[in-house]
């Protein structure tokens, strides 16, 4: 392409302008998703196109991660361009397999922000040459909810067993309370220790989640909202706010949130501040698939689909080859492992 370059990034305010500006991109290529990489010490690209104004035309966010069985790089809700436009797309595709050369990948996964269709997995797949991933990276099936609807219409759409938590949590005077302060991660972290061992499932590190929270609190992106029953904590939820979309990241409950549910108020909340905000779209985060009843998070899946999500199926994640051999043997790994945990 003519007049246009590929650079490191350098200005936060205009990355996230650009980045924000495509109504279906989220935190995943935020400028604080690379800090908290950082703050982790890992290897961070923000790497972008610019036209000959110096205007922001493509963009990407890469970590180098290490293994045992090799280094790679994740680009995980990206990269943000015009996938219409293939000359870019190449231009792009060019510069992420020359940097994962440079940090001695042997691969690089990629999960972009596009719907799985067959037209898109004939572009990774025949025109970029990439493989399909054994395991996913992050979020694939999300569950959305429209915000240019009212809270009466959302209502009138979900389940009649979230409208009865709903009623119930009113009358028993459940309260809900929010904070940005990165201090009070410690709470949540305590909590999901409680929440992993009821659920069966592996928890984050209390510093993992403190240094994601403090990323995205820094610009103003990040709320931790808390259900109480008469002081006692039932329920919290890590809500991130990025362009269009609030995202529900974590959640976590107690055992007396198993008695008073309060997790249905945490979300009417967090939308109407999501409309406060101009945020136009609720994203729930990952779901299981309908049929897929013998999942861990079968159960939390349909508390979602409760609130009458429309399911948003991604792209798989998709892998770009650079060391064959070595790779070979982390996909025989990497299937193993996804086979034995039932992902």
């Amino acid at each position: 392409m003519s007049e246009v370059k590929i650079i490191d990034a350098q200005n936060q305010a205009q990355w996230d302008d650009f980045v924000t500006s495509h109504a279906d991109a989220n935190f995943l290529h935020a400028w604080a998703w690379g800090d908290f990489h950082l703050a982790r010490h890992k290897t961070v690209l923000r790497r972008c196109v610019v036209d000959a104004e110096g205007k922001i035309i493509a963009a990407y966010i890469g970590q180098v991660e290490t293994a045992k069985r090799g280094t790679y790089m994740a680009i995980a809700g990206g990269p943000i361009m015009d996938w219409a436009n293939r000359q870019l797309v190449h231009l792009v595709f060019d510069d992420i397999r020359e940097q994962a050369r440079q940090n001695h990948c042997v691969f690089v996964r990629i999960r972009p922000q596009i719907i799985e269709s067959a037209e898109h997995r004939q572009l990774f797949e025949q025109e970029l040459g990439l493989k399909s991933a054994p395991i996913y990276l992050s979020v694939e099936l999300a569950g959305v909810l429209d915000l240019g609807k009212s809270e009466e219409e959302i209502l009138a759409g979900a389940a009649q067993r979230l409208r009865r938590a709903l009623r119930k949590a009113a009358k028993n005077n459940i309260s809900v309370e929010y904070s940005e302060d990165p201090a009070d991660i410690k709470q949540f972290y305590e909590i999901e220790l409680e929440t992993a061992k009821r659920h069966g499932f592996v928890e984050f590190s209390e510093d993992f989640l403190e240094k994601q929270f403090r990323a995205f609190a820094q610009y103003g992106q990040v709320r931790l909202y808390t259900a109480k029953y008469e002081g006692e904590i039932l329920a919290q939820n890590f809500m991130i706010f990025y362009g269009n979309e609030a995202s529900y990241h974590y959640g976590v409950s107690t055992q007396l949130g198993t008695k008073y549910s309060g997790a249905p108020l945490l979300h009417m909340q967090a939308m109407r501040d999501a409309r406060e905000r101009g945020i136009g779209r609720y994203n729930f985060w990952g779901i299981t698939a309908i049929d897929d009843t013998k999942h861990r998070f079968y159960g939390v899946s349909q508390f979602k689909r409760g609130f009458g999500v429309q399911e948003l199926q991604y792209l798989h994640a998709h892998d770009m080859v650079l060391r064959p051999f070595r790779y070979r043997l982390d996909y025989l790994f990497e299937k193993l492992r996804a086979k034995l945990r039932h992902v």
